[in-house]
């Protein structure tokens, strides 16, 4: 049964065309808060393998970036952008820059955080947590920045 709530969830993406969750309704989706200034950055070439790998089978990797840690994605939309393609060519969708946790978190990460998070995890601790939604739009898994992209592959492979 198809998620309505999550699929209602408002976009932008970083050239500021705006949408819904519902524009990848029937995808299996990886949704990572990132950061160009990380020691988790280079995760981006995992990331990206990933989406290589499965894009044709249904699978897209969303990718919001964040400044809530250290000031760790100071840029614009457009110099991130650049960097991520520049650095570790990066072809996936990729948002406008927005808050994870707090009273100006994005809605998805409130929804995400929801789902996936309980006491322990309710908050977002740093740049890098990923979050795998099913083609209903079930929030499936949540990662760790540092969970290897192996272990995210086989939870991705039980949902193409």
């Amino acid at each position: 049964m198809e998620n309505k709530e999550f699929y209602n969830i408002a976009l932008q993406d970083n050239k500021g065309n705006t949408g819904t969750m519902a524009s990848y309704a029937g995808q299996v989706l990886l949704i990572v808060n990132t950061a160009t200034g990380c020691g988790f950055t280079p995760q981006y070439a995992d990331i990206q393998a990933l989406y290589d790998k499965y894009q044709a089978q249904g699978f897209t990797v969303l990718d919001f970036p964040c400044n809530q840690f250290a000031n760790q994605a100071p840029g614009s939309a457009e110099e991130i952008s650049t960097f991520c393609t520049l650095h570790y060519n990066t072809t996936f969708p990729q948002f406008a820059k927005c808050n994870v946790n707090g009273k100006n978190a994005h809605p998805l990460f409130v929804h995400l955080k929801k789902k996936k998070g309980g006491l322990l995890f309710s908050s977002i601790k740093w740049n890098f947590t990923k979050f795998l939604v099913d083609r209903q739009g079930n929030v499936v898994a949540r990662f760790a920045p540092t969970v290897p992209a192996s272990t995210i592959e086989k939870e991705i492979q039980k949902y193409i």
